[in-house]
């Protein structure tokens, strides 16, 4: 199991690979990136913050729940925190599972519960203004 929050760029592939065992077929991995709009405004930059040591406690809370419902190996989701620009990642998630299947659909649910359940929070910065986005909302 992996989990972090850091400051530093993202590298999807070396996340990745970090969680491929050699019982697992397939890993499935989710690069969520800032993107430019956000219904209809145009977006700047985006800032995440957490509470720290309750977010990661939650995040291991997740892939021990991932790991009861889904049929899958090893987790690694590592969400970066502070300003970060347009086309940046600012979370990856990557499931190895024996299976894709599996994978895929943990990968999914794993996203859906980080945004609802996990303590970082995002402001989206914005030409006019900006909005502090809190759980489904966020993406």
């Amino acid at each position: 199991m992996i989990v972090e929050l850091t400051e530093s760029p993202l590298d999807v592939g070396e996340i990745a690979r970090r969680v491929v065992p050699e019982e697992c077929g397939a890993t499935v991995t989710l690069d969520g990136y800032v993107r430019k709009f956000t219904k209809g405004r145009e977006t700047e930059y985006l800032v995440y913050e957490a509470y720290e040591p309750m977010a990661l406690k939650e995040m291991e809370k997740l892939v021990q729940a991932a790991k009861e419902k889904f049929e899958i190996s090893h987790v690694a989701i590592v969400h970066r925190l502070g300003r970060l620009e347009i086309g940046e990642t600012s979370v990856v998630i990557a499931v190895a599972a024996p299976h894709r299947r599996a994978a895929f659909e943990a990968c999914e649910w794993l996203i859906k519960e980080l945004k609802r359940t996990v303590p970082i929070w995002k402001k989206e910065v914005y030409a006019d203004g900006e909005v502090w986005v809190e759980g489904e909302a966020k993406g």
